[in-house]
């Protein structure tokens, strides 16, 4: 029997008690960013200005913004600064996308 691939749509979640990681990030835009998870499933992560604050904050310079990159599965910055991968993929897989207002 043929095999199918799944859209990127139909990420599977629930189907194991851990989540995939991220295994890709690329900066859109200043505060768009496209990542995709080991499972295939990707999306838009958007970061508005208003969540631009407290730790955030360092994210307001495009340069810094620019540095996005996968440390342990997550989206990172040299900052310190970090995103929840497990929000961000039940977001993407609800939405196909995760906005931080």
């Amino acid at each position: 029997m043929p095999t199918a691939t799944a859209p990127v749509a139909d990420c599977a979640v629930g189907l194991t008690p851990d989540l995939p990681p991220v295994v890709a990030v690329r900066v859109l835009q200043h505060g768009v960013l496209e990542v995709r998870f080991a499972d295939g499933c990707a999306g838009c992560v958007e970061i508005l200005p208003s969540h631009m604050t407290g730790v955030f904050a360092p994210l307001r310079d495009p340069a810094v913004f620019a540095q996005a990159g996968v440390v342990g599965g997550a989206v990172s910055w040299p900052e310190g600064v970090d995103l929840a991968p497990d929000a961000m993929y039940q977001a993407i897989v609800r939405n196909g996308r995760w906005v931080l207002e």
